[in-house]
């Protein structure tokens, strides 16, 4: 009997079957061309995942606009003529039987102006703080809220003419659709803010226009931040939870949960006996997937166990290509950070990917 996290699972009521319950999870990169189409480096880092035995693919955040970039380097989906590159990425994860999700993007007050060439838009007026600088950020017309989610949807139909198999929003980690869910970021007072469900639809519109575009065994994900983080404020864990409800009641496929730690309680309730997973679990039923240091087959084992249905292992999935192929041995002991550069060149990451890197302190040793 093979372990519970190289189980196979079925989404989409039996029309989506994934071979295991490892996903890789979403990782920044700029491995990308400058016009956003794939770039060579970033086909042979998601590839090599693929072949490593990684269940689901989940790919870097891609812009669904040309002005919602985040960072250079960025792989985009903005534009049709990123679909060739995408097909070519979605034959290769599927030549090791696995699926590839597009996770859809737009930075809103991260989108820095020298890249997009327009000053940022959010749900509302405030300054970003990035560094030592702030950044006056403007509040989103109903011409901008109208245009992103057509981007969004635009963006999802160019998955599906690739051949993906579905798309992951990206409504965490303070970016344009996070920004509308926090309190903090949005204070709008039309029917894009005040209540939770003002606040959630934007994401929950974007939700409903794809489905409507898409056929039935195309997945349809979603991404969030279930507590505040780092600068990301104005998300009560709470909330969070009914967003879980809310989301439920919408149809989609897959929760993803980036707790930063899956072995965590929240942040609200410290004292708590119950995992933020458990929480999670006791307030929906839809398939959860959960990131945030998972590196051993317990570590693994307990997530599943806790309630989520797949694990997305980032870090991990950074430094150990195959580890759902090495955790096929109950012996299995990862190797943890930190790596040096020559071990990330052969984990299949570019240079541009390992400078990056270097940022997360004790990853990357000389």
């Amino acid at each position: 009997m093979s372990s519970s996290y190289l189980q196979p699972i079925t989404l989409k009521n039996g029309l989506v079957n994934i071979k295991n319950r490892v996903a890789l999870a979403p990782l920044t990169n700029g491995q990308s061309h400058e016009d956003g189409t794939l770039g060579e480096d970033e086909l042979h880092w998601l590839k090599m995942r693929a072949e490593g035995g990684f269940g689901t693919i989940i790919s870097c955040a891609s812009h669904v606009s040309k002005t919602g970039q985040g960072w250079p380097g960025q792989l985009g989906i903005f534009s049709d003529v990123h679909i060739d590159g995408l097909k070519t990425l979605a034959r290769n994860i599927h030549e090791h039987n696995a699926i590839l999700i597009m996770q859809l993007y737009h930075g809103g007050a991260r989108s820095p102006e020298y890249l997009t060439g327009q000053s940022p838009w959010s749900a509302s007026k405030h300054l970003y703080k990035a560094g030592d600088k702030s950044i006056a950020v403007k509040e989103g017309s109903e011409y901008d809220i109208d245009q992103v989610i057509d981007d969004f949807v635009n963006a999802a139909q160019r998955a599906i003419k690739a051949g993906c198999d579905g798309i992951e929003l990206h409504a965490a980690h303070g970016y344009l659709l996070h920004q509308f869910l926090s309190t903090e970021t949005n204070q709008r007072q039309d029917g894009w803010g005040g209540s939770l469900k003002n606040r959630a639809k934007i994401l929950t519109t974007i939700i409903n226009k794809i489905q409507a575009i898409s056929q039935e065994n195309f997945v349809i994900g979603v991404r969030i931040s279930p507590e505040d983080k780092y600068t990301f404020k104005g998300i009560d864990f709470d909330d969070s939870l009914v967003l879980a409800e809310l989301l439920e009641e919408q149809s989609i496929d897959y929760l993803h949960i980036s707790t930063w730690d899956a072995k965590k309680t929240p942040e609200k309730y410290p004292l708590s006996n119950k995992t933020v997973i458990q929480f999670f679990r006791e307030k929906c039923k839809i398939p959860i997937m959960v990131a945030g240091e998972i590196w051993t087959i317990e570590d693994a084992e307990n997530a599943l166990y806790e309630g989520a249905d797949m694990v997305a292992l980032g870090k991990a999935g950074i430094g150990i290509p195959n580890w759902p192929k090495l955790a096929e041995n109950e012996h299995f002991q990862p190797n943890k950070p930190p790596y040096t550069e020559s071990h990330l060149q052969n984990a299949g990451l570019s240079h541009k990917f390992i400078d990056y890197m270097k940022k997360w302190a004790g990853f990357v040793v000389n």
